[in-house]
């Protein structure tokens, strides 16, 4: 059964800087694409970066050269460094995991993970 845990998110001021984690299991982590997701109040969950299984990186407009996702194999943990956060980059942040090495839509993902509060203030 696959589990993803999100942790990592908390309050911070505008400026500043969070590192958000997801750990895997019962799953072929290292293979599969895996991608992060927010999702503001009154709004859509929209993807944020994403990660395939060859290791290639792909970003929203709205964070690039704000965000950084990886993975460490070897923990089977995601992150997602988030720099020069801006308030509207509150929302509930998700951890999310493909079946296949490659990802192009949101149907692409069937695992979540519960989410992980990111606010961001003045």
């Amino acid at each position: 059964q696959v589990q993803l845990v999100e942790s990592g998110g908390g309050s911070v001021q505008a400026g500043g800087s969070l590192r958000l984690s997801c750990v895997a299991s019962g799953y072929g982590y290292s293979r599969y694409c895996m991608a992060w997701f927010r999702q503001a109040p009154g709004k859509e969950r929209e993807e944020v970066a994403r990660i395939d299984g060859g290791g290639s990186t792909t970003y929203a407009d709205f964070v690039k050269g704000r965000f950084t996702i990886s993975k460490d194999n070897a923990k089977n943990t995601l992150y997602l460094q988030m720099n020069s956060l801006k308030i509207e980059d509150t929302a509930m942040y998700y951890c999310a995991a493909a079946s296949r090495g490659i990802c192009t839509t949101r149907a692409d993902f069937p695992y979540w993970g519960q989410g992980t509060q990111v606010t961001v203030s003045s």
